[in-house]
């Protein structure tokens, strides 16, 4: 069982930034893929980066590309996503997950994290 616990959501400007953070616990994730989600209510979960296991493959979704960077320490078990350029758009519950297959199921989920961008 893999227990992930977000960090680092808050309130900031648009134009700022934050950098989340993924720490895992319970077994290494360093061979999984991971990847980050935000949710507004009563909207659809939206995939938003994503970064396999050895770091050589990322995804972004188009309104995020070229604003928010994932990345991962394997060795401290953890996943960040720095996001820059923050825009009140981007405001939303944002999920950390694995996917232990790669086959884009994500099989643990965070508790997540609040992000709030004002204009």
């Amino acid at each position: 069982q893999v227990h992930l616990v977000e960090s680092g959501g808050g309130l900031v400007q648009a134009g700022g930034s934050l950098r989340l953070s993924c720490a895992a616990s319970g077994r290494t994730v360093s061979s999984y893929a991971m990847g980050w989600f935000r949710q507004a209510p009563g909207k659809e979960r939206e995939s938003v980066a994503r970064i396999s296991w050895n770091v050589k493959n990322t995804y972004y979704a188009d309104s995020v590309k070229g604003r928010f960077t994932i990345s991962r320490d394997n060795a401290k078990n953890t996943a960040y996503l720095q996001m820059n350029s923050l825009k009140p758009e981007d405001t939303d519950v944002y999920y950390c997950a694995v996917d232990r297959n790669s086959d884009n199921i994500m099989d643990y989920w965070g508790q997540g994290t609040q992000v709030t961008v004002s204009s």
